[in-house]
């Protein structure tokens, strides 16, 4: 009986959603704006009263200064025009029109003196101010999320993920020593930072734009040939601010980024790989080109200082993602980094690592899925993730014979050596694949939108809620 009560109720609660979802489909755009600034956590009502009682309070003490006559004289005034207006028009009808031109001029009001906000704040933008406001509070109100890796691979994860959550915090390698990175690193003695940049310019409120600002390369000019200019950018704020965190905050300032992104360190990190055939190979770039299987990989210094403002963004986090990017040379030096790596293990939330799609010549040929964690388990020393995001599907046959020319194929999933590593799998199509060039990346709304689902899973069914709503 009371099952069937509860599921009666709950038909009813569905068809009430309907209905409500149809009055707002066929009310005027305008009305339902005006009522979005009603919408809980605006801090717009609660001001607006103050402001209007305050208003009544300042009338109100400047006639007790007077000596109270002008409070007679019109509250004789009201009531003579009150009897006057009852008098002539029935009361159902002067009431309620009283009523409506009230608040008619109370709406008008409030939406030119908006109107009047939004022109000066947002002049160049069709957005309306209560959807920014809105997003705003969504965003402030996402999980704290922090991302760890390097290259294209994280900026693509971080493009994703701002759409979620404003408290987003990057932390990338700076073992960079190859392209227009390594040439400053050597001639100008600064960290490296490309891998920075590209996450700069994902997390930035003009991502585009600043993309295409940043990427842009210099094809002539002594010294200049080469560089990107975000390189040079950031090279230029390290100098002034005196290192690449400030530099870097100083940047997101400029540019409106939304999360912070920081290097694993501040110090001058230099990779190296031991391969299975004894060889050690040392610089970020030598080692994919390197030839063989790698069997051991580290850095010089051996233990390098974590930054604590990393070490904070990790133990304040809601959950940690690693990856997708080079294993070896993205992924895992971030990891190499002492403190960084017992911060992810002493943490309890949640969890991930995002596995590439292909397997990446010269590190990881003919590597599977529990290859993978088999490595960043055998560089740690420890395992620091409970979870795995694979791609369902595989690439199409053009793409499979475009990588195969380079030696790379899709990264196989085992399942079985997978579980004993007591790794959870998450299967999901999160693959975009270029028709022109046969390239295959990750989707960033896609692969973004699986990792909070499934961190909603893990951290509970409110979240969930928020999620379909902001989907």
């Amino acid at each position: 009986m009371s099952i069937g009560l509860f599921e009666q109720a709950l038909r009813t609660l569905k068809v009430e959603k309907r209905s409500w979802t149809a009055v707002r489909q066929y009310t005027p755009p305008r009305v339902n704006r005006w009522f979005k600034w009603l919408a809980p956590g605006l801090l717009i009502k609660r001001w607006l009263l103050i402001s209007m009682t305050g208003i009544l309070l300042t009338v109100l003490g400047i006639a007790i200064w007077v000596g109270l006559t002008p409070v007679y004289r019109l509250m004789g005034l009201i009531s003579t025009i009150l009897e006057t207006i009852a008098d002539t028009v029935p009361s159902y009808i002067s009431g309620p029109a009283a009523v409506a031109f009230g608040v008619f001029l109370v709406l008008w009001g409030q939406t030119r003196s908006f109107g009047s906000i939004s022109k000066v704040l947002k002049p160049d933008n069709d957005e309306e101010l209560i959807d920014v406001l809105m997003a705003h509070r969504r965003l402030n109100r996402g999980p704290k999320i922090v991302a760890i890796g390097g290259g294209t691979g994280l900026s693509t994860l971080l493009r994703g993920l701002k759409t979620y959550s404003a408290n987003i915090t990057a932390i990338v390698t700076v073992a960079d020593d190859g392209g227009s990175s390594g040439r400053l690193r050597r001639e100008i003695g600064v960290l490296p930072p490309g891998d920075i940049r590209n996450c700069v310019s994902a997390l930035a409120a003009e991502e585009k734009l600043l993309t295409e600002l940043f990427q842009y390369r210099f094809n002539a000019g002594d010294g200049l040939s080469g560089h990107s200019f975000g390189n040079l950018f950031l090279t230029a704020m390290s100098e002034i601010t005196g290192d690449l965190e400030q530099a870097i905050a100083a940047s997101s300032k400029v540019l409106a980024v939304q999360g912070r992104v920081l290097p694993a360190t501040l110090s001058d990190v230099k990779l190296w790989a031991r391969m299975d055939d004894g060889r050690r190979v040392e610089g970020e770039s030598n080692i994919p080109e390197a030839g063989g299987k790698i069997v051991e990989v580290g850095c010089i210094p051996e233990h390098p200082p974590a930054l604590p403002a990393a070490l904070r963004a990790i133990e304040e986090a809601d959950f940690i993602v690693m990856g997708p990017g080079s294993l070896y040379t993205s992924v895992i030096p971030n990891l190499l980094v002492p403190e960084i790596r017992a911060a992810i293990a002493r943490t309890k939330v949640p969890r991930i690592y995002v596995c590439n799609i292909m397997t990446q010549p010269g590190e990881t040929d003919g590597y599977s899925v529990s290859d993978h964690i088999r490595a960043i388990d055998n560089a740690c020393g420890e395992r620091l993730f409970d979870a795995v995001i694979v791609h369902r599907r595989s690439p199409s046959a053009q793409a499979l014979i475009r990588y195969a020319q380079e030696n790379s194929h899709p990264v196989f999933l085992d399942r079985e050596d997978v579980a004993k590593l007591g790794r959870r799998v998450v299967l999901a199509n999160v693959m975009d694949e270029d028709r022109d060039t046969g390239y295959v990346r990750h989707n960033h709304h896609r692969l973004a939108k699986i990792i909070l689902r499934w961190y909603g899973r893990t951290h509970g069914f409110k979240f969930q809620e928020e999620l379909a709503q902001t989907a």
